[in-house]
């Protein structure tokens, strides 16, 4: 799979805020969460969720609609779709 791109855009005492994009095949890595997070879908879409045992779920996108995670979420987030998603990480600092 193709890397997904990633752009800080705000990094603070308080928040870091990272533009993800993730063209048509691209992932972003399996990786954990350190920080209590707010994803902020930019276009509607659909992820695919690998969690550490590899299992899969879909997840779907609505533009603006918002959502929170505790840290420690641990996943490879993919794009299996032939279109774009793009979606701001807000990452809450201790």
């Amino acid at each position: 799979m193709l890397a997904a791109k990633s752009e800080v855009q705000v990094d603070n005492d308080e928040v870091r805020v990272t533009e993800w994009r993730l063209a048509p095949g691209s992932a972003t890595g399996h990786h954990t969460h350190g920080m209590d997070y707010v994803i902020v879908p930019v276009v509607a879409g659909e992820m695919t969720i690998v969690a550490p045992g590899g299992e899969r779920s879909k997840a779907q996108l609505a533009a603006g609609k918002s959502y929170f995670r505790k840290a420690g979420v641990q996943h490879d987030v993919l794009n299996e779709t032939s279109t774009e998603i793009v979606f701001l990480e807000i990452e809450l600092k201790p």
